[in-house]
């Protein structure tokens, strides 16, 4: 799915289940307004809790937990912070009194115009919202001269016939390099494989369907959802510890372990549930169909593709070349630290611009697709125009934040339940699972991966420093319940895509079918995915590169 297109929350009235869980789960959501519009409705409400919290002196005591010297029991001490105190006779001295947060109400005077003064600031300063712009300059530019569909197109060509089904599952997975274009290229070419070699269509779907939208969270390489991911994770942070950095590479080791993971669980999905119940079945029911020889012709690269795709290659080659010359060599731009992280950590985002921008200028050029400088501005502009939902998303999403922010709330609301969850003295690994499956629940309800983790960033990723949960392990437990539902929620704009391919092979395929089709997927996924983050957590290994899986609230 569009992991931040508010569109998404858009009715589809026209493919709606009738009854049951499922149908009541699809009008609830429908009926949802746009994530825009529910972070303006965020704002407001902060504002108005904000000033009732204010009248109603709510205050949070700041405590942390020690460990008694000698022994494992632990105890919460309330924090002393030095202040100054006026005497009665107008005298002043200092004196260690508790640590108090209070909040400040936005329905005042003061915080209105705060809110008018800082309306444009705090847009313009969004931080995902640059990162997702410049990533898809070259991303979008990618998929508008051909680059991304023929290249995946390329690769499915070479798979052996064996390993069809691992395999559509892997490019699933690894599509989301290209952000949406494996909806959209991946299902029908894969229908087109699975008919070749004499296997049901309707399997060969949902396979690849559930790497892109399922699998969405793993991959081998740094995706520019990695960078936006780390910065709200990085906010959330600084809500407790102002010095705190996350790295876009802070979920690294753990996506690429995933990547394998839930290949291996797709292609047991897909084996054991999905093609066996296909493969008996008619051809109009979602059966084996007889392929023609036009439908074979279309699956072959013309020469002039492979011919393009090699230049494309040959670029991306020096582009990386000169990327790592840069990180090695001393005195280049990249080499050396910037601050915790390496230079070439912070700079992903300028890096990925690159490696997708050179390659598609080389293979339009070569194609055809660019003749000159303004089909190639053309095209950026194009990517840009398709992110204007994101845009509108931004705006209200960054006043929420920060008002949010300016109100105290968040860090009382952080304060307060992490407290709460650390007496309460629940295993890390119980806080993951619970986690997940609010996670999972809300993506039922709301479609956007920013979107969520906008509201979830700011109260969990504190919450659970306060009980030793690093903020890189908060967000791989993010990532894992966003993923896996996103094949059975209707708020996925895609799932009428996929239905309108899976339609061509089995004519009476409804969004039923779909979902019942694809439900094993969000099962299997589901247990193995979180069965992996706790065996992760047990062994004790980084997350990724700067991603520890624990924070110590007393440093």
């Amino acid at each position: 799915m569009t992991q931040d297109d508010p569109s998404q929350n858009e009715p589809q009235s026209e493919m709606t289940t009738t009854g049951g869980f499922l149908g009541w789960i699809e009008r609830i959501g429908n009926k949802l307004p746009d994530p825009a519009t529910l972070f303006l409705m965020g704002t407001l409400g902060i504002m108005v809790l904000s000033a009732v919290a204010v009248a109603m002196d709510w205050s949070v005591t700041h405590e942390l937990p020690r460990v008694v010297e000698g022994s494992d029991e632990v105890v919460w001490e309330v924090q002393y912070e030095t202040t100054t105190v006026t005497l009665e006779d107008g005298t002043t001295e200092e004196r260690d009194v508790p640590k108090v947060s209070q909040p400040t109400s936005l329905l005042t005077a003061e915080g209105i115009y705060w809110l008018l003064k800082n309306l444009v600031k705090n847009f313009m300063e969004f931080p995902p919202l640059g990162i997702v712009l410049v990533g898809m300059i070259g991303i979008g530019l990618a998929e508008r001269v051909g680059l991304v569909a023929v290249l995946l197109k390329y690769l499915m060509l070479l798979v052996p016939r064996a390993l069809l089904t691992p395999a559509m599952v892997f490019l699933g997975i690894m599509s989301s390099m290209g952000i949406d274009a494996g909806y959209v290229v991946l299902p029908p070419l894969a229908a087109m494989l699975y008919r070749a070699v004499g296997r049901s269509p309707m399997a060969g779907i949902a396979a690849v369907f559930a790497g892109v939208a399922a699998g969405f969270n793993a991959n081998l390489f740094i995706t520019g959802l990695d960078p936006m991911l780390a910065k709200f994770t990085q906010e959330g942070a600084q809500v407790l510890d102002a010095s705190y950095e996350v790295a876009a590479t802070c979920n690294w080791w753990f996506a690429i372990a995933s990547t394998f993971v839930i290949t291996l669980a797709g292609w047991f999905t897909t084996s054991v549930f999905v093609e066996r119940r296909f493969k008996r079945a008619a051809p109009e029911d979602g059966g084996p169909v007889p392929v023609t020889d036009e439908e074979l012709k279309a699956q072959e690269i013309k020469p002039e593709e492979k011919s393009a795709l090699l230049w494309a290659f040959g670029s991306l080659g020096l582009v990386l070349a000169i990327v790592v010359a840069s990180v090695l060599i001393p005195g280049w731009a990249l080499h050396g630290t910037d601050g915790p992280f390496e230079k070439w950590v912070g700079r992903i985002v300028p890096i990925l611009f690159f490696c997708f921008t050179v390659p598609s200028l080389v293979y339009g050029v070569r194609i055809k697709t660019i003749r000159n400088d303004k089909d190639a501005a053309k095209m950026m502009v194009d990517a840009i125009a398709a992110m204007a939902p994101i845009i509108v998303l931004a705006f209200f999403a960054a006043q929420f934040i920060e008002c949010f922010q300016y109100s105290g709330l968040d860090r009382m609301a952080a304060l307060a339940g992490g407290q709460a969850l650390g007496k309460a003295e629940l295993e890390t690994g119980v806080l993951i699972v619970a986690f997940i499956a609010v996670t999972v629940s809300f993506n039922m309800f709301v479609g956007s991966m920013s979107a969520k983790y906008a509201m979830f960033a700011p109260i969990f990723v504190p919450m659970f420093m306060l009980v030793g949960i690093s903020p890189e392990l908060t967000q791989a437990a993010y990532r894992i319940g966003d993923s896996v539902s996103n094949i059975i929620t209707p708020l996925n704009a895609y799932l009428i895509i996929v239905l309108v391919f899976m339609r061509q092979v089995m004519p009476k395929a409804g969004m039923g079918t779909l979902i019942a089709t694809m439900l094993p997927y969000t099962i299997v996924f589901g247990i193995v995915w979180t069965l992996l983050i706790l065996g992760w957590i047990e062994l004790g290994w980084d997350l990724g590169k700067d991603g520890p899986l624990t924070y110590d609230p007393l440093r």
